[in-house]
């Protein structure tokens, strides 16, 4: 009998060490034991393997700890039968249940989740030759387990392990929370750089009714002021119509020409010295345009929507101010279009883009539909409002300020909570 009562102590601490080895080894940091692995600590490198097969690693865990904890069940059972009789049953089920519950899985388990790291580089040369011993079983379990969520249409995907990866480092980042400037940065640089795969160059372009461009045909001489006036080191160059692209002057190399030239800009080619246009559809995603830029390595591309017309230009430094924010320099005309109100709302110039708007103060506004704060408004309202007209949508208030022809040229919006709710238009009506 007191050897029956040493095998359940010892099937007991065996099932809190195989719970608590599950709990640390799954909750182990990846990013610590990777830090670990790389300075030659061999556990880590343990961890590590067992993080990549998480299957086996889980299937040898649950087949130990079920298997001992239904042994030290039935030997507790016996022993009670012989002790109680047919009761023995009954005080077996409630001893056993609190034994488990409290010494094999919830001290264990704390203790695991609270020095995860630390648990893990422990039992992992424990765990190793575990799984190795109980393979067998494992992956027939396995397989099992398989075949039976194919048939319920569970298996697993590509897609799907990709999609959870993206949402687990989206998670991450948000947990990288607190209001200090250098952290919200930070949030919104990694957060930017997620989205490379679900925005599109059209959504960060300038757009052509504010694009430089010179004419080709104009003198020399013209040009070469046109240029020197101009904040940009490359323009686009048209003839005969401001839609018709045929080059891309760098200033740089208008300047060897003019030096090459002794000075003198009259007997110029300026064709001679431009680039031909690239062009892209304005559906590119900008994680496709930044590998497109590096590969050829250029730094400017014109983009076209599905008929051909020119749309707007996309630098890499439009795509790079999508990370990091707006990076201006001496020759930048710093115009940011959003004046901070004494009674808590904006005046925004109808051009500024929603992911400037929703990166800078924290909102939600949709960008699916538009890309600009008047396209928001137009699709929103189903019309061309009339300065002086209010709506109300996504908990914002958006008064129309200024327009030109059929133009929104300015908004105040007022956000959550600061808004009157009188005197605005329902915009479904």
């Amino acid at each position: 009998m007191l050897e029956i009562g040493l095998a359940i102590f010892v099937l007991l601490v065996l099932s809190g060490f195989f719970s608590g080895s599950e709990t640390a080894l799954t909750a182990a940091s990846k990013h610590v034991m990777h830090q670990l692995e790389q300075s030659g600590d061999k556990r880590a490198n343990l961890v590590n393997e067992m993080h990549e097969d998480k299957e086996r690693l889980i299937g040898a865990i649950l087949l130990g700890n079920n298997l001992v904890n239904i042994l030290a069940s039935a030997l507790a059972t016996s022993l009670l039968i012989q002790l109680f009789g047919d009761n023995g049953v009954a005080f077996a089920t409630v001893v056993m249940t609190m034994l488990i519950l409290i010494f094999s899985e919830i001290l264990p388990k704390t203790y695991a989740i609270r020095n995860a790291n630390r648990m893990a580089l422990f039992v992992a040369p424990i765990i190793k030759p575990v799984i190795v011993v109980l393979a067998p079983i494992t992956l027939t379990i396995n397989a099992i387990v398989r075949q039976l969520l194919l048939l319920l249409g569970a298996g697993p995907t590509a897609e799907g392990d990709r999609e959870a990866a993206e949402e687990e480092l989206r998670g991450a980042i948000e947990l990288h929370d607190g209001d200090e400037p250098t952290v919200k940065q930070e949030r919104d640089m990694l957060r930017s750089v997620l989205e490379l795969t679900e925005v599109q160059v059209e959504e960060i372009m300038t757009h052509r009714r504010n694009v430089v461009a010179i004419d080709a045909s104009l003198p020399s001489e013209e040009i070469v002021r046109q240029v020197l006036e101009s904040p940009y080191t490359r323009i686009p160059l048209w003839k005969d119509d401001p839609e018709n692209i045929v080059g891309v002057l760098h200033a740089k190399a208008l300047l060897r020409e003019v030096m090459r030239l002794g000075g003198d800009s009259k007997d110029l080619d300026i064709m001679s010295i431009s680039t031909a246009p690239w062009f892209i559809p304005e559906q590119t995603l900008l994680l496709d345009q930044l590998q497109a830029f590096r590969n050829r390595r250029e730094h400017f591309a014109l983009v076209i929507d599905e008929y051909g017309s020119n749309m707007g230009v996309v630098t890499l430094e439009d795509i790079i101010e999508e990370i990091v924010g707006d990076i201006d320099d001496e020759h930048d005309v710093e115009v940011t279009g959003v004046a901070a109100q004494a009674d808590g709302s904006y005046l925004i110039d109808g051009t500024v883009t929603l992911r400037d708007l929703n990166r800078e103060y924290e909102w939600d506004l949709p960008d699916e539909e538009a890309s600009t704060i008047a396209g928001l408004v137009l699709h929103e309202s189903r019309r061309i409002p009339e300065v002086g007209q209010s709506f109300m949508f996504h908990e914002f208030r958006f008064d129309i300020v200024g327009r030109q022809s059929n133009q929104i040229t300015r908004i105040r919006v007022t956000p959550p909570n600061e808004d009157d709710p009188e005197n605005v238009e329902d915009p479904e009506n």
